[in-house]
């Protein structure tokens, strides 16, 4: 017999020459069947990594919340101690002054340094908000629309 004529060997037939199965041969439904397993595999996956990172981003939302929570209580703190020291502060110098010129002339010494510095801090914030409002406001310059 020749070749040609020769019967199939189903087995070796069926192999490629690297030794596995040829992509010929196999079944279509299985190869449909490894396909709609590998993407529906590939959608579980998905949905569990997108309920990990909500739940991940829930979780830090939840600590940063608690981290603000605590930072803004530590400059409430901060402020109310230094309003007591400026106050110690303002004492101490109508305390110091006092010898030198009258009770009153110290605290009116006191009181007039005390605005003179808030009047330069306005001036100052008012300057930068100022600047502020010229970042982001309208690129016209006159005012009107």
């Amino acid at each position: 017999m020749r070749d040609d004529e020769r019967p199939a060997d189903t087995e070796h037939d069926a192999l490629d020459p690297s030794g596995s199965p040829s992509a010929d041969t196999a079944p279509p439904d299985t190869i449909d069947e490894s396909i709609a397993d590998e993407i529906a595999a590939l959608i579980d996956d998905g949905r569990t990594y997108a309920e990990a990172e909500i739940a991940f981003q829930k979780t830090r939302a939840g600590i940063a919340g608690k981290s603000i929570g605590f930072s803004v209580a530590y400059v409430v703190v901060a402020i109310i101690s230094l309003h007591i020291a400026v106050l110690a502060l303002a004492v101490g110098m109508v305390m110091a002054l006092e010898p030198l010129v009258t009770i009153w002339g110290a605290i009116a010494i006191v009181v007039g340094v005390l605005l003179l510095g808030t009047i330069l801090l306005v001036l100052k914030a008012k300057g930068h908000a100022e600047r502020l409002g010229l970042m982001f406001g309208s690129s016209n310059k006159d005012g009107g629309a």
